[in-house]
């Protein structure tokens, strides 16, 4: 968890002031020389309004140079970021034909698989001339190939649960299943920091919803023993199912779940738990199977689970893992199973060429290689980005770097003058954030070298310098210490 400096605070707090204020000011003006003029049409109410429309007009617009950046390359190590420019003071970004070589420190591309690859991408092409790019149907009609089926089976099989469905989107497999599992007279307890996606799922389900604190087992299970005490609002009717739902590891604040202990206080209430994997699913773990695998949890203890492909396997989509009974229900109740076009066949030829090297049944080691690469970059990062003095969140082997930036004014400078000296970074704010807590967001790949490790570094340390957000004191050099305790 944050816990933000009162000088920082008061000093972001003021920095917000001030946009505001002068916001306020610019459409005072704007009103007085528009007063004759019909900007709407006769009848009908403005579709923009209120203070999400001021905030992207006089907050976002500013620095929307830094966000939505194109790219002209695969997402690897380095790729071309698109150059742009405005006219009108960064109302409109044009796009131009050059493109910038970079280091790509934003792409989940965690195992380097979204590049091409010696063993996945042949393959891929292969499926694209048999089934083409899409298979224009629905999973419940034509849209179901001998690739789904082989993929489900291997996707169950990677996470140690007896069945698996397939989605065609990552997103929607959160927001469209969490209502086919629990509705109204169920309740849902939440992390609070979990993804839109969940909370999405969650109010769509008309379940009663719940929060507990950020990756809190103790508060967890006084929300559970407060609630089942209760029982149903008005009614006090015991609770049909309760649900519990957390992350593997939180993709704003690199943190890994306590999923044991969390475990433990589901056991002992009766409670379900769902796992979202979707960033921790193939980048942790000795064999890549997750925060189950490296935090010595039973596949089994977890009810269901959630993950995506769009990270450690470079392709899209989503899956749920479960019991034969649960998957068998998705499939029969899932708008996202019943009405949306089934997964581009190329698409999950990716995901099992890409599983198939991770379980090294590629017939090389490279997917050993990977996963090892994986850990010792993270943590060498995170490592060195501490001893440099910066405040960085997370835990070790998560490839989730949050740099706190805070102040509005630091988002756009770190993130163009990184870019400047050809390091692409992306930043986060709000709304994916709290307003004060504005962040740099750094993903790790197995495909950086050393080197581009080395080099990301020295261009963030003085691009820190140069913006101020080293809130820490920096750990003198190891050289130094050597060389000072050689003169003793």
């Amino acid at each position: 968890m944050v816990r933000l400096p009162y000088t920082t605070a008061l000093t972001t707090l003021f920095s917000y002031g001030l946009l505001f204020a002068f916001g306020q000011l610019r459409d005072f003006f704007r009103k007085l020389i528009d007063w004759f003029k019909a900007k709407n049409v006769k009848g009908y109410a403005p579709i923009c309004l209120g203070l999400e429309d001021f905030y992207v007009r006089r907050l976002y617009l500013r620095i929307q140079d830094c966000f939505g950046r194109p790219i002209a390359s695969a997402p690897d190590a380095w790729f071309d970021v698109v150059e742009r420019y405005s006219n009108d003071s960064n109302k409109t970004l044009k796009r131009t034909s050059n493109t910038t070589r970079c280091l790509n420190l934003g792409s989940y591309n965690y195992l380097g698989f979204a590049a091409a690859d010696e063993y996945c991408t042949p393959l891929v092409i292969e499926s694209l001339k048999k089934y083409s790019p899409s298979t224009c149907s629905v999973r419940v009609d034509g849209g179901t190939t001998k690739l789904h089926t082989e993929l489900e089976e291997l996707v169950a099989r990677f996470v140690g649960k007896p069945a698996a469905i397939l989605f065609g989107m990552g997103y929607v497999t959160n927001s469209a299943i969490i209502p086919c599992l629990v509705g109204k007279g169920g309740l849902i307890i939440s992390d609070s920091l979990n993804h839109n996606s969940i909370v999405n799922g969650a109010r769509g389900s008309g379940a009663t919803v719940r929060v507990f604190q950020h990756n809190s087992p103790a508060h967890l299970e006084e929300v559970l023993r407060e609630q089942i005490a209760d029982g149903q609002p008005r009614t006090h009717r015991p609770w049909k199912k309760i649900i519990v739902i957390v992350e593997g590891i939180y993709s704003m604040e690199g943190e890994l779940c306590k999923l044991p202990e969390i475990i433990a206080v589901c056991k002992k209430y009766k409670a379900y738990t769902y796992l979202d994997e979707a960033h921790s699913i193939g980048a942790v773990g000795q064999s890549g199977r997750g925060v189950c695998e490296l935090l010595g949890v039973d596949p089994a203890d977890v009810d269901i689970m959630m993950g995506t492909f769009t990270k450690s396997f470079g392709s899209c989509g989503g899956y749920i893992a479960a019991s034969k009974e649960i998957i068998q229900h998705l499939k029969l109740s899932c708008p996202a199973h019943i009405y949306a076009t089934s997964m581009s066949p190329p698409a999950v030829q990716q995901v099992i060429s890409a599983i198939k090297v991770i379980l090294g049944e590629d017939g090389s080691n490279r997917g050993a290689q990977k996963l090892a690469r994986i850990r010792e970059n993270s943590n060498f990062f995170r490592s060195e980005l501490k001893k440099m003095g910066f405040e960085v969140l997370g835990d070790n082997d998560s490839p989730v770097m949050p740099i706190m930036l805070y102040n509005p004014a630091k988002i756009p400078a770190f993130s163009r003058e990184c870019l400047r000296q050809k390091v692409a970074v992306v930043t986060v704010a709000f709304p994916a954030t709290p307003l004060l807590l504005a962040r740099a967001r750094i993903c790790i790949s197995a495909s950086h070298t050393r080197e581009d490790l080395i080099k990301a570094l020295d261009v963030i340390s003085r691009v820190g310098d140069l913006v101020g957000i080293k809130y820490f004191p920096a750990e003198p050099p190891k050289i130094a210490e050597a060389d000072h305790d050689k003169l003793e």
